[in-house]
């Protein structure tokens, strides 16, 4: 009955309030208010970086032609000799025929190297874009909560803004990006090349990586992605690893990144994105989580510097830690600005370290070319005993006996597998000794080289630390790459 008489209620309500034909009717809907952040203050980047101070070229491109002449002089004679590049490790993008007043030595000019590398949509475009105020711009990287870099992006300065193609900067002998041919057409379509005329861009060359999906073979890329990053990673100045707190698990893929970053621990910075989306007591717990997770990957004494911040251009959200998550933004750009002011340290102790490595090869196929030699006779077969002492170089003290040499480490060593595949393009009977490599008029490849990174590296290295400008050597007064003139010859 109750029922029968609310149902009578409700019909007379709805026949009360229907509205008869023609009536208009205004119904008023009440709009939610969108909540947009305000953009960020952006001044504390340009102060921190000091992108309005102007940089003397004079000083920076003096050193680089003095590297260039050193490099041309001691360093790529012994490559050349000894075939360096064909191991395919650390080559240096110098191209033979070049006058030594080119600007275009690749590497050896290259700006430096930041990277990015991290799991996918962790907010690594979106760092580069407020980063360099790409933010409403239609040049702007493409953003998104899916999956969306799926190329590897070079951000360059250059006098307008333009799109290169992945081949034409491998084809570009002007850029340091000329080895990368050697990863395929595959991996070229997915290389971008973009030039904007940034002051930060003046200074640094920006790669934005793709994002590391776990679920993914190596195979679906169509190319080599480990060995792609590990080209970068060897040339990268300052890498930014970049994390946001719904991407703490650590994969097979992620865990391979980590592994090729060895030896780098100094030049990785561990970023904590999108730190202001969740509350304070949720974010420490986030913190712990990732240390945590990146303890097994990460085996140095000193755990790595992580920055906890929120890059994008829009303000803080509120009630959270501003302030901090502003002190740890200028810290990390006080980091960059650290790279772009060592730039001239960095590159001689680049330029030493590949001395160093080409200076070991040479030692290691001396040594091979030796021992091969001394064990064959009249009755020896050739191939046989060299492939014994490919096989077993531990039996002849191959790499043993290059450790009693002066700035040799162990930990510098190649592995000794490569040397099969490098012989096996190379023959042993094309190379010559050491000793025989010397001449009248130019000297001997072991020792310019040695004498580089003993005395002429490091003298430039400190005379630029203590501000002073660097002495002229042997290699100013000669002409590195030139014949010494014979003062005795008549005209």
């Amino acid at each position: 009955m109750k029922g029968l008489v609310s149902f009578s209620i409700f019909l007379s309500l709805l026949i009360f309030v229907t509205p008869d034909e023609g009536d208009e009717v205004e119904v008023e809907v009440e709009e939610e208010p969108q909540l947009q952040l305000p953009f960020r203050d952006r001044s504390h980047i340009e102060k921190t970086l000091r992108l309005d101070e102007k940089t003397t070229s004079d000083d920076y491109s003096g050193v680089l032609q003095r590297l260039r002449k050193i490099y041309h002089n001691a360093i790529r004679p012994m490559e050349q000799a000894y075939k360096y590049n064909e191991l395919r490790q650390h080559e240096i993008t110098a191209y033979p025929g070049r006058s030594m007043t080119s600007f275009q030595d690749g590497e050896i000019v290259s700006k430096p190297m930041i990277l990015f590398l991290g799991p996918w949509s962790v907010g690594k475009s979106t760092m580069v874009n407020y980063l360099l105020g790409l933010d409403e711009n239609i040049y702007q990287l493409y953003t998104g909560a899916e999956p969306t870099t799926s190329e590897f992006t070079v951000l360059m300065h250059g006098n307008k803004v333009r799109t290169v193609e992945g081949i034409v900067m491998a084809a570009d002998s002007a850029r340091s990006f000329s080895p990368l041919e050697k990863f395929g057409q595959n991996f070229l379509e997915k290389l971008v090349g973009i030039e904007l005329p940034h002051r930060l861009l003046e200074r640094v060359t920006v790669v934005d990586t793709p994002g590391i999906i776990e679920n993914r073979k190596q195979q679906e890329r169509g190319y080599p992605f480990n060995d792609v990053c590990q080209w970068f990673i060897d040339r990268a100045d300052l890498i930014f690893v970049v994390f946001d707190p719904t991407k703490l698990d650590v994969g097979l893929e992620l865990e391979m990144l980590f592994r090729q970053l060895k030896g780098r621990e100094s030049q990785i910075r561990i970023i904590l994105n999108k730190a202001d989306n969740i509350a304070t007591q949720e974010l420490m717990r986030v913190y712990g989580a990732l240390f945590w997770s990146l303890a097994p990957l990460i085996n140095v004494t000193e755990p790595p510097r992580v920055y906890v911040s929120s890059f994008w251009p829009y303000e803080y959200q509120y009630d959270t830690n501003q302030n901090l998550f502003l002190k740890e933004e200028v810290s990390l750009l006080e980091d960059l600005n650290q790279v772009i002011e060592n730039r001239l340290e960095n590159k001689i102790a680049f330029i030493r370290q590949h001395a160093i490595r080409v200076r070991i090869h040479a030692l290691l196929v001396d040594r091979y070319l030796q021992t091969f030699k001394d064990k064959m006779t009249f009755f020896s077969d050739p191939e046989l005993v060299f492939n014994e002492i490919l096989d077993e170089p531990d039996k002849f003290y191959i790499f043993k006996s290059i450790l009693a040499k002066t700035n040799v480490s162990k930990f510098d060593l190649p592995n000794p597998s490569i040397y099969k595949d490098f012989f096996g393009i190379n023959p042993i009977n094309s190379f010559k000794l050491l000793s025989a490599q010397c001449s009248y008029m130019g000297g001997c490849l072991l020792e310019k080289i040695e004498r580089i990174i003993a005395h002429e590296l490091p003298g430039l290295l400190g005379a630029i630390s203590a501000g002073k400008n660097p002495p002229l050597s042997s290699c100013d007064i000669t002409g590195c790459g030139e014949t010494p003139k014979n003062r005795y010859r008549k005209p």
